[in-house]
């Protein structure tokens, strides 16, 4: 199970990572929305743990633009924003899960291992008539 960690703080990120590894995931780890919005581009990975704070572009944002660019991978957000408008606003730039700091460990890897099961979803293809374009 392959993993892709965007997490500006280091230590955090790294603490992560290692339990992670412990329970058989393979994590990879970028330190800004940047880096993290052109891994997940460029690497097929199963989920994508996403913070919203981010140096560069912010969570947000990457989400935003990986499903604009057709990136379907789950995404799960984890950050210190628990506002329920945060919380909304991620669901609506395509974030598949959310889940505040602090966070109990064993809840993060049981919403990992659901959201890898379900996998990313297939989407439709837009549909063309003329000059007649329907994404369903």
């Amino acid at each position: 199970m392959r993993v892709l960690l965007v997490e500006d703080e280091e230590v955090l990120a790294k603490t992560i990572r290692q339990a992670l590894h412990a329970d058989g995931f393979a994590v990879d780890l970028a330190f800004c929305g940047t880096e993290g919005l052109w891994a997940a581009r460029q690497t097929r990975y199963d989920v994508v743990v996403l913070d919203i704070m981010l140096p560069g572009l912010n969570g947000y944002e990457v989400c935003r633009q990986l499903r604009a660019s057709g990136v379907w991978t789950p995404v799960l957000m984890l950050t210190a924003k628990d506002g329920e408008f945060d919380e909304a606003d991620a669901f609506d730039l395509g974030a598949d899960d959310y889940l505040t700091k602090p966070f109990s460990f064993v809840v993060l890897v049981a919403r990992l291992r659901a959201l890898i099961r379900r996998g990313a979803p297939e989407r439709p293809a837009v549909l063309t008539a003329g000059d007649l374009s329907l994404d369903p």
